[in-house]
């Protein structure tokens, strides 16, 4: 009687306090909330520094470079300086960066004020997994893991309702006042945290961090540009181009380049005993392979929804952003229960039974939004496509993370924090530019064909139109465009009528083909692991002498 309750209080690990957990979910909204805040100030910095729109969306842009490009090295930075007192330098740093975009005089301050948030994230988000690690165990360790995904969600809401609110009433600096508050908060309880103290032996490998960073700067730049530089060849937009090809993807070529480059001087120095800049055994089996295959694929999928819903609400059909996050609330609420919710299943499922139905939901519920979408978002159909979508999107971000996180040893959380980290923002570019191509692809081959079957539309009249420069617009702005040209009335309702079907015709395509990539992404969910997940030792150094 005596051995067995000895063996179940080992195997049952004592509850942790979860103070720590509440300083690291908010070291989390920090993050998501400031990138939320970003689309919805850009009008706002476009009317006050008087710079066109792609001048103020460089704060975006230069946020989520600097994430991408520096998270390995950030990682690295941890484990050399110690995770919990580099955690709270970097969260001063984020505070810093918020009072820049409150005081920015021009919008060059507030691109620095983004360079500087986006370094500092890149050390916050291999924190969050490293401290989790150290902190928590077994099934708390799962429940923290589901409470930081379902934090970027929480943030995403709470951010578009905000932000739409007060860019209305007040003006686009006070989200900013909200992102200081809450590295304040964070800052306080950070305090509540225990960790390794670090280990000053450790070199950063300067080669691999040049590598990886220039890949990653070049892919991002590469699948972000794809529209305005070109596909293939070089538009007018494009800064420059190679034997008329675009930059794009040349881009896109040379990061693929470095990134291989960057794995076979990683190897190098792992066989010659150096310290890596991400240690590869994190990928060593096929198993944490696939959970990252998993993972770049659902980050994907959510980029292309998040980016093609609010494009047709907002653009086409010329509704606010409020109403499109009350459109996207289906979706986003229930990204955020799942998320929660879906460690209760771990003790019955294997991550490979969840990833595999999670797939197939997002799938089913991708061919179901495809078919029954409409010009009208509060329809019930739509709405449970959204709910099932969303159940899907929240237990695959939540089990492939978990999947990482409990694969690998303690001593290694800092570097599958980074590699989540380098994971999603990549993911997030590829699926953002990937779905605005494809979007204006099928647009431009639904219009091209469709003017053909509308005889009431002259050559002459279409010779007028720049066809090489589709996009989706809304009937105001197409009608104004029309009235410049010798369009008659019933001309400009037909090109109306045209493009309204058209728009809606090249929705449900694209949405049909991402269910097609849904579907794909079964077969790395089919390689996930059968047991359920283990948990990370709980690091030594950190819980104290003995």
């Amino acid at each position: 009687m005596t051995q067995t309750h000895e063996t179940q209080t080992q195997q049952t690990p004592a509850k942790t306090s979860w103070l720590p957990m509440v300083s690291l979910f908010f070291a989390q909204v920090l993050m998501s909330f400031n990138v939320a805040a970003l689309p919805i100030s850009l009008g706002g910095m476009v009317s006050e520094f008087g710079v066109p729109p792609t001048v103020a969306s460089t704060t975006i842009v230069m946020y989520g470079l600097a994430v991408a490009a520096l998270v390995m090295t950030g990682a690295k930075l941890g484990q050399r300086i110690g995770w919990v007192v580099i955690f709270r330098i970097v969260i001063a740093l984020f505070a810093g960066s918020s009072v820049m975009m409150l005081l920015a005089p021009t919008v060059w301050w507030a691109i620095a004020g983004q360079a500087v948030a986006g370094a500092a994230a890149a050390i916050i988000v291999p924190s969050i997994v490293a401290l989790i690690a150290e902190n928590y165990r077994g099934p708390q360790q799962a429940t923290a893991i589901g409470a930081i995904g379902s934090a970027r969600a929480i943030s995403g809401v709470s951010a578009f309702l905000i932000g739409g609110t007060l860019g209305t009433l007040v003006g686009w600096r006070p989200m900013f006042f909200i992102v200081l508050g809450i590295a304040v908060v964070v800052f306080a309880l950070s305090f509540t945290l225990r960790g390794d103290r670090g280990d000053a032996s450790i070199r950063i490998d300067l080669v691999a961090s040049l590598l990886i960073g220039a890949a990653i700067v070049l892919l991002t730049l590469g699948f972000n540009n794809l529209n305005s530089w070109g596909a293939v060849a070089a538009t007018r937009d494009a800064p420059f181009s190679v034997l008329g090809l675009s930059p794009a993807p040349v881009f896109i070529v040379v990061g693929l380049v470095l990134g291989q480059a960057f794995f076979l001087w990683t190897r190098k120095r792992m066989s010659e005993g150096k310290v890596p800049l991400i240690d590869l055994s994190v990928l060593g089996s096929s198993r944490e392979r696939a959970a990252v295959y998993a993972m770049f694929i659902v980050v994907a999928l959510e980029a292309c929804v998040n980016f093609t819903i609010p494009l047709y609400i907002q653009i086409v059909q010329g509704r606010t952003p409020f109403d499109t996050s009350m459109a996207m609330m289906p979706f986003n609420l229930t990204v955020v229960v799942t998320a929660t919710l879906v460690v209760r299943l771990y003790r019955r499922f294997p991550p490979r039974t969840i990833g595999v139905i999670g797939f197939i939901l997002t799938t089913v519920a991708l061919v179901w939004l495809s078919f029954v979408v409409n010009n009208n978002w509060e329809t019930i159909p739509t709405i449970v496509g959204l709910i099932v979508f969303g159940i899907g999107q929240g237990a695959l971000v939540t089990l492939v993370f978990n999947v990482l996180v409990t694969a690998a040893p303690a001593e290694l959380a800092g570097d599958v924090g980074s590699l989540r980290g380098t994971t999603q923002n990549l993911a997030s570019a590829v699926g953002t530019a990937l779905a605005g191509a494809l979007l204006v692809s099928l647009l431009g081959l639904s219009v091209g064909r469709a003017v053909v079957e509308h005889p009431e539309l002259p050559p002459s009249l279409v010779a007028q139109v720049d066809m090489d420069n589709l996009n989706f617009i809304s009937n105001d702005d197409l009608r104004v465009a029309l009235e410049a040209t010798d369009a008659t009335p019933a001309q400009i309702d037909a090109a109306v009528v045209l493009n309204e079907e058209s728009r809606l015709g090249t929705l449900k395509l694209g949405l049909l083909l991402l269910a097609g990539i849904s579907a794909l992404a079964i077969l790395p969910a089919s390689r996930l692991p059968e047991y359920r997940p283990h948990e990370i030792p709980d690091p030594s150094p950190a819980a104290g002498p003995e």
